[in-house]
């Protein structure tokens, strides 16, 4: 079993290959980092968001804008610490004006890089933030309104989709559900060795 730290080295070494990447269009658009991820190498948990914005793409850190703030503080309130999880997002290039990112975009660096940060990080749950995410992960098919709150094993991973942080600052109605959502987090990560 890996440490903390050879995972850290692991992770490093891969992203090492691809700070300059230009393996898909969003290399060379509006992207100022490749903003990979960041957190605990030996998380049980790992969130997943979309892409970027621009204060994560200039800062080089995910989810620190306001919807990021609103996941911290969501994800306190539920009883988990920023510092135990994993965060990333399915791709890791700012899509220019926040677009949804295209499907080259996600294959490329689903492949490239997320299933890389899986296999070292070996999380037990995977918390999909949002519809790109969930149909990047999970299923083209279903709706982030159909998904969310409910549990899907995939191997030996629960992934639990909830909505992005970036819709519940839109629609502030949800956001007993989301906070719903984080708490259905932990208590299936207390059922998982």
């Amino acid at each position: 079993m890996n440490t903390k730290t050879e995972k850290q080295e692991l992770l490093n070494k891969l992203y090492s290959k691809y700070t300059q990447c230009k393996a898909c269009p969003l290399g060379s658009l509006v992207r100022t980092n490749v903003v990979f991820g960041e957190g605990n190498p030996n998380a049980h948990i790992m969130f997943i968001g979309e892409g970027p914005g621009e204060q994560e793409d200039r800062l080089n850190r995910p989810f620190i804008g306001r919807s990021g703030n609103l996941l911290t503080k969501v994800m306190e309130a539920a009883g988990i610490n920023r510092e135990d999880v994993y965060i990333t997002n399915i791709v890791k290039c700012r899509p220019p004006k926040n677009r949804n990112p295209l499907p080259i975009e996600i294959s490329t660096c689903v492949n490239l890089l997320l299933l890389n940060q899986i296999a070292i990080i070996k999380p037990n749950i995977i918390c999909i933030l949002g519809s790109v995410a969930l149909h990047a992960l999970l299923d083209k098919n279903i709706s982030i309104s159909n998904a969310r709150g409910k549990i899907f094993k995939k191997g030996n991973i629960a992934f639990i989709p909830t909505f992005h942080p970036a819709y519940i600052l839109r629609n502030k109605q949800q956001l007993e559900t989301f906070f719903n959502d984080l708490v259905l987090v932990v208590k299936t990560s207390k059922m998982i060795p």
